[in-house]
């Protein structure tokens, strides 16, 4: 399978080429040139698999380049019960249906995909040939960056770089990357916000010059964000996985069709589940769900992305986002036009915003729907779930529940609609304590574990329990402007 630029400005690279660079050489994000079906056969076949399993299988079918016994040693090795302790991706109900996927070794979801990436890409530098190594260049806003950190630590010919905004994530979240062990990690704040970071690490990986330095001291660029499709990819295999479940469980009938409500913010994750349902999966509706940063769901209202706008920062960090990355990759699934993509994505960077043609907004009012929610609203979803079912949430899927009864009261009544619960409770402490009624000051994570334990009696994550007897090593700060040159310091050796 080859893979092209969503901006057309460029030849068609192989799955290897795409998930080494990583970012297209026109600024473009790599999209496959087709894409493979499932059909009913198929997926009754992966019924009786085990994750590891179904995850090869889907993932082959975008790698024709790996083997299936490739792929089946990487999935086993990524997935397996002493990294995830047992099911990676388990669907369970507590009133909904909810789909965990935080039980990995950094309590996020992003662990699904960043505990693949490193194998992909070590394998995919091998197919290409070179013998440079891979300088990995991440943003996150809170989850991305200790996952990538943890599935990159120790891996022979890369290094991997973390910006991080200042201010911008939990206490948990920037005390799990500040002290990440490895000799092949570097973690920085940006005196920003996460659209700043993200920003300037595209402007990074799409700048010649650069690229060309770093090359010439032994590294070649790529990207862990979901900008790069080897991070995608695993993510399209647990919404197969989810179907399946809940047909097993008799959530629904085999055939029938399952919404999923996804709180995002770059997209990338609900993303997932539309490339999971054009190949086949019978995913009905994908409800987007966002905090008070509510680009996305204005855009699928009205057609109209505009970053023009407060930013806020919200009790769910992660999804305090105003410019989603991904969503360039649907313009162009939906479009197949890589001329108006390249023209949208201009506008957005000089003018803040863009309007779609008429053809593409109703086509994603078809697929979608979009709700969000304030701060308090957010709480108070949390709350709620506990006292009605004994189910903790963290506050990205109290978003994502609270936006689901929304919908449930609305068109979507009557509808089998599963939740895709993103990370653990106990990232969020404080947050998730003040909505249990208990007064929880800011900034006191790791203290407020017990706390949170003590009140709920639900068992904290040992990883994140060990958080406060972890010496921090990362506490510089730069801004912006000076990401760059950080970058060319951590390539040189400095």
């Amino acid at each position: 399978m080859k893979y092209t630029s969503t901006r057309g400005n460029t030849r068609e690279f192989t799955a290897s080429e795409a998930i080494v660079r990583g970012l297209a050489p026109d600024g473009g994000l790599f999209v496959p040139c087709e894409l493979p079906s499932l059909s009913r056969e198929d997926l009754r076949s992966l019924m009786p698999l085990s994750y590891p399993e179904r995850a090869a299988r889907v993932m082959k079918l975008f790698l024709d380049e790996f083997s299936t016994d490739e792929l089946g040693l990487f999935c086993f090795d990524a997935y397996n019960e002493a990294r995830f302790g047992g099911a990676p991706a388990p669907v369970v109900r507590r009133g909904g249906l909810y789909l965990e996927l935080w039980h990995g070794p950094t309590c996020a979801f992003k662990d699904m995909a960043l505990q693949m990436l490193p194998r992909l890409l070590f394998a995919s530098l091998q197919k290409c040939g070179g013998s440079e190594g891979a300088l990995i260049l991440t943003a996150t806003s809170g989850d991305t960056g200790k996952a990538a950190l943890e599935g990159f630590r120790g891996v022979k010919n890369t290094k991997i770089m973390v910006f991080y905004p200042l201010g911008g994530v939990s206490e948990i979240q920037k005390l799990q990357m500040t002290t990440q062990q490895g000799e092949n990690v570097r973690v920085m704040a940006v005196r920003g916000n996460f659209d700043d970071a993200q920003s300037g690490v595209k402007r990074i990986l799409s700048d010649a010059a650069l690229s060309n330095a770093a090359l010439g001291h032994g590294w070649r660029f790529s990207s862990a964000n979901s900008i790069n499709w080897g991070r995608l990819l695993p993510q399209i295999a647990y919404y197969v996985s989810a179907y399946l479940d809940c047909a097993a469980s008799g959530a629904l009938e085999f055939g029938g069709e399952l919404d999923v409500c996804v709180p995002t913010g770059n997209f990338g994750n609900i993303l997932a589940a539309y490339y999971a349902k054009k190949m086949g999966v019978p995913i009905g509706r994908l409800v987007c769900a966002s905090n008070s940063n509510n680009v996305l769901t204005d855009f699928i209202r009205t057609g109209v992305y505009d970053r023009r706008r407060d930013f806020h920062m919200t009790v769910s960090p992660s999804m305090d986002i105003l410019v989603s990355s991904n969503l360039e990759r649907l313009l162009y699934e939906l479009s197949g036009d890589a001329a108006l993509v390249s023209s949208l994505m201009s506008r957005l960077s000089d003018e803040g915003f863009y309007s779609v043609p008429d053809t593409i907004r109703e086509e994603i009012g078809r697929l979608f729907r979009a709700g969000f929610c304030s701060d308090a609203e957010t709480l108070g979803t949390v709350r709620d779930v506990w006292r009605e079912h004994g189910y903790l949430i963290d506050t990205h899927t109290a978003v994502a529940e609270h936006v689901r009864r929304e919908y449930l009261a609305g068109d979507g009544k009557g509808r089998t609609t599963l939740v895709v619960s993103t990370a653990s409770p106990y990232k969020f402490c404080g947050a998730v304590l003040n909505a249990l009624g208990v007064d929880a000051p800011d900034g006191e994570g790791v203290q407020l574990i017990e706390k949170l334990h003590e009140v709920t009696g639900v068992n904290p994550p040992l990883q994140l329990t060990a958080l406060g007897r972890i010496p921090e090593r990362f506490r510089e700060v730069c801004l912006p402007s000076e990401m760059a040159q950080k970058v060319m310091d951590f390539a040189e050796g400095r």
